[in-house]
């Protein structure tokens, strides 16, 4: 399914909410001020959920950071954790935080629902909380990510459409992301609405930590169980599980490989859109969320009012409700339109996914 960039890269700094049933507008409703609004230079703290898909330490970190400094005039600095997939560790981040006087946090939560307490403790100490990218629970100040519904439906139909007339001639199997991970029960749901009663999900998986090996056991599992036969296509809601996925068809000896869909625009998935071995991903434009998100957070270390960049939509998470919020637009890639999403946007460069090993389905698609 090919969908146009040109959402996807809006400049307006607020962005209509889609499809997000809880969203309303929110009117006047004042920001809580941080204590550390007018105690000189701002200090974001970020802390960001895992470090083994790639997009947190290439994009969100830099950009974020880059962002917070162009907001600030150079004198706001970005103090950053990376959590590791514990959420643990991330508690004990966030007290560390807190006792170093951050003036704001951005927390990309590892459990969502886990993460509470320390936004209670972050806000009882006066520093504000921005959600990033997952919808964390507790007195959250603000939220940014895309609409991951929407990810779950470019994603299911773009398997429905390469599946065509043989919808119904299998199985598929259903990959999904962490029950940890808020967003993942949204692309789940998302991709739900597009595929039930119209293609046979033979197998289902909700894949601990989102690990690539986890996928590839399911995936090994799903096969034994249905038989290579029978699969003919899998719903991945990530890359990096599409690529423990596509390991495990492959040493199964299925050939040719059933579409296989994914989510970020890794390198790795893109190269393997490239070489036809992974069918789609599903490009986010990190930099327009990470320039929302330090927006979000500079504004309210100095105790202003989100309306000028939410617009005054709002979201409810299952335990605050009115959360200032913006969602992204989503596109989906697959190998007709890499020029015109990740190279364009200057996620990647040609000489980046054309390596040596992919030459030839670069030239065969045209990127040069």
């Amino acid at each position: 399914m090919r969908r146009t960039v040109v959402a996807a890269a809006a400049t307006a700094m607020a962005v209509s909410l889609a499809a997000c049933g809880s969203a309303k507008e929110s009117g006047d409703k004042a920001e809580t001020p941080s204590k550390a609004a007018d105690k000189g230079p701002i200090t974001v703290g970020l802390l960001l959920p895992e470090n083994e898909t790639a997009r947190y330490e290439k994009f969100d970190k830099p950009l974020i950071e880059k962002k917070v400094s162009e907001l600030t005039g150079g004198t706001g600095k970005v103090v950053y954790n990376n959590a590791k997939q514990d959420a643990t560790t991330q508690a004990q981040q966030v007290e560390t935080m807190i006792t170093n006087k951050v003036s704001v946090l951005m927390i990309d939560a590892v459990d969502s629902k886990a993460i509470k307490g320390s936004v209670q403790k972050a806000k009882d100490a006066g520093i504000p909380v921005v959600a990033y990218d997952r919808l964390a629970e507790g007195p959250i100040d603000a939220y940014t990510s895309f609409d991951n519904e929407e990810v779950g439906r470019v994603q299911g139909q773009a398997l429905l459409d390469q599946l065509g007339d043989k919808a119904k001639s299998g199985d598929i199997v259903m990959m999904n992301g962490a029950v940890t991970d808020p967003n993942a029960a949204l692309f789940k749901k998302g991709a739900h609405s597009v595929l039930d009663g119209k293609v046979t999900v033979g197998k289902e998986y909700d894949t601990k930590e989102w690990k690539p090996e986890n996928a590839n056991a399911n995936m090994e599992g799903a096969i034994s169980a249905l038989g290579k036969k029978k699969v003919i296509g899998v719903y991945s809601a990530n890359d990096g599980m599409a690529g423990g996925i596509i390991t495990a068809l492959k040493s199964a000896g299925i050939s040719p490989l059933p579409p296989v869909t994914g989510q970020d625009a890794e390198l790795a998935g893109v190269q393997r859109i490239v070489a036809g071995e992974q069918f789609m991903s599903v490009y986010k434009p990190y930099p327009r969320e990470a320039e929302i998100g330090a927006a979000m957070a500079v504004a309210l270390a100095k105790g202003e009012k989100l309306d000028s960049i939410t617009s005054g939509t709002t979201v409810d998470s299952p335990s605050t409700k009115g959360i200032p919020s913006v969602l992204v637009p989503v596109v989906s890639l697959t190998k007709d339109n890499i020029n015109d999403t990740v190279l364009k946007d200057g996620i990647y460069t040609t000489a980046e996914i054309c390596t040596t090993k992919y030459k030839a389905g670069c030239d065969a698609i045209g990127l040069k």
